[in-house]
Order: structure tokens, then sequence, then C-alpha cells
């Protein structure tokens, strides 16, 4: 549930909250091996085999309590999103900016080619506010694309599919869909998280495992970057304005710059507690 909770926010990825609990490397194995032989087991007839392959349990399991936390909390934001959007954007901030400093002690060593990786990273995700329009035109074909950037994001660790859906635009059609039980949008959703799933956790087992350093450093840049979209004090223009709380206070009213601030500080707190509770156990793994 804990993972469902980091996903459905644009801040602590699934993929940090199962890595700081302990349990990455069986979720990445597990998924790993939904494969031709689980399906060939499968079609044999010898499903208890093809149970065991792909550790079956673990995986309904987990993918249960995801489910339950993410249909739970989808009213409540979207709610938040329309009464109180400064302090929501606000916690968000503090969540993003609390994971990328956990992710960059992460790194085991620093070198040139680290640092410039995080930097194009952090370039190239804050450059994503140049373009990202304030709404999109929502069509079918985009919720079965936006299932497959958040599942992909969601086995990341430091990249929280939500944020992906914020800078693709698609974070509150998503919520709007699972709150009206849209069955279709959702339906297509969950069709494209099957196929992202399959395909990225292979791709992101090698790179884990080959390229440890190199992977971090620019998940560690591309949050960095991704804090400017979810500066709270922005105009709705196409694309978005950044502003700071004066200028705000002159467009479109109160700043609320003192909710603003426990907000932020709230989400940096709840990141730090996580990690403190789990992130010493699963820092060797």
């Amino acid at each position: 549930m804990l993972m469902g909770a980091a996903d459905v926010v644009p801040g602590v990825s699934g993929g940090t909250v199962a890595l700081i609990t302990g349990i990455y490397q069986t979720l990445l194995s597990s998924i790993s091996r939904i494969d031709l032989e689980a399906l060939r087991l499968l079609m044999s007839g010898d499903w208890r085999a093809a149970w065991a392959r792909i550790n079956g349990r673990f995986l309904v399991v987990l993918g249960s309590g995801i489910a339950i936390s993410i249909i739970s909390l989808a009213q409540g934001i979207l709610w938040a999103l329309e009464h109180y959007p400064l302090p929501l954007w606000s916690f968000f901030f503090g969540l993003i900016a609390a994971s990328a400093w956990w992710l960059l002690r992460q790194l085991n060593q620093i070198s040139v080619l680290m640092i410039v990786l995080l930097l194009c990273a952090t370039l190239a995700a804050g450059s994503l506010v140049l373009w990202v329009p304030s709404s999109v035109e929502v069509q079918s074909w985009m919720f079965f694309g936006a299932g497959f950037v958040a599942i992909c994001a969601m086995i990341l660790p430091g990249v929280s599919g939500s944020l992906l859906l914020v800078l693709l635009g698609m974070y509150e059609p998503v919520l709007q869909a699972l709150r009206q039980f849209d069955i279709g949008s959702v339906g297509l959703f969950c069709v494209g998280a099957g196929a992202g799933l399959m395909t990225f956790s292979r791709i992101l087992n090698y790179l884990l495992t080959t390229h440890l350093s190199a992977t971090l450093a620019v998940l560690t840049g591309f949050l960095w970057g991704s804090l400017v979209m979810v500066w709270p004090w922005r105009v709705a223009t196409e694309p978005f304005v950044l502003v700071s709380p004066d200028r705000f206070a002159q467009l479109s009213g109160s700043p609320m710059i003192l909710e603003c601030l426990i907000s932020c500080a709230v989400g940096l707190i709840l990141v730090f507690l996580v990690q403190s509770r789990w992130g010493h156990d699963s820092a060797g793994s």
C-alpha cells in the first residue's frame, strides 16, 4: 500500500519505496520472470509451475495493496487539487526534493561523467516546462501511452509514475477516470501498463546490473529538473509560467506562503521518516 500511495502522488516513486523497504530485487526478479517460459508452462497446463516461476503470490499481494491504495487516494487528491492546489503542489515539491537528495546519496562514485549525466538530465527535465501545455485534449490512445510510461517509472527507483503523468498532462485525466470508474480508459491504461512492464523490466534489470552509477545519476538529475514542474506558484498559460509568490499574489490572489511552507516541510519529513525507518536496512542491497 505504501507503493500505491507513492505512485498516486508526484513525489516518492513506488520503485523508491520498494528499494528502501528491501523488496526491490524480489519485485524486479518476479516481473522479469513473466516471460515465454512462464507462458509455455501455463499453456501446457502446469499452472503451479508457472505460478511459482513468477512468484505469483508475492505479485498478487503487492498488486492488490497498490490498487487499493491508488483507488482510495485518487478522490482525495482530486479534491485537494480543486480546493487547495498551492499547498498540494508544495507537498509534492517537498516529496520530490527529499527523494532526489536520497537518490543522490546512493551514488557510490562521483566522476566527471556522472556530473555531466546528472546535469544533462536536470536540464532535460527542467526544459519540459517550456513545452508541456497546462492542459491537453485527451484521446483514448493517450491512456495506453500513459499506462506504458507510468509503469516504467513505477519500477524505477527515484522517478514517480505520477510525476511523468504530470509532465505529459495526463495526471488529472487518469485520476478522473479512476474516480468515475471509466472502465474503457482504465482498461487502456492497464493494458499499456502491462506492455510497459513486460518491456521495461528487462531493460532496467540490465541497466542497474551493468551501469548502476550512470543510471542513478540520470534518475537523480531527472528528479532535480522535475522540481520546476511542481513549483506551486504558476500562471495557467500555454505553457505554464512560473512566478514568484509576490507576483502570484498580484495575478491570482493569496500565495498562501505559510501553508505552502508547512506542506513542503511535511513532504520532506515524510520521505526522511520512511528512509530512516527502512533505508538503512536496504542501503546495502
